[in-house]
């Protein structure tokens, strides 16, 4: 039997509460559980204490049994000092998706034609007749 040391939610609809559970790995989420270890209330404020409560020596012996802790109650027993904290990769991530690269390309391209006509050099235009002389076909149908 694979144990895990999950959360189990609890709490009404955008009111989320959840129960750090010992729980078989094959059981629904919210399902059959174990042992109850403690609560965890993600509408409270970062630095409340009762924000996560975990009873350590319990989740230590689980610990011991060889219970895996989901990612998240992961994070948790690190930021407890309970478990060293890993190094996590996530390369993509941060990286731009398909559409995105597209647009970055074009603005890219449009930019470069800017600079492009900017450096070109500028010909004088044609001189045009004075503004205080009328044009031949205006003046024969005055």
């Amino acid at each position: 039997m694979s144990m895990k040391i999950r959360l189990a939610r609890g709490g009404s609809k955008k009111r989320p509460f959840y129960r750090i559970v010992a729980a078989d790995s094959r059981m629904p989420r919210d399902g059959r559980f174990i042992e109850k270890l403690g609560t965890y209330n993600p509408l409270l404020a970062k630095d409340s204490e009762e924000r996560v409560k975990m009873n350590m020596e319990r989740v230590q012996y689980w610990l011991g049994q060889g219970a895996q802790p989901t990612d998240r109650i992961a994070r948790m027993l690190e930021a407890a000092g309970v478990v060293p904290k890993t190094e996590r990769n996530n390369p993509k991530k941060g990286a731009p998706h398909k559409k995105a690269v597209e647009r970055a390309e074009e603005k890219a391209a449009k930019a470069e034609a800017a600079a492009e006509a900017a450096a070109a050099p500028v010909e004088a235009p044609a001189e045009e007749a004075p503004a205080d002389e009328a044009p031949a076909d205006e003046a024969a149908a005055e």
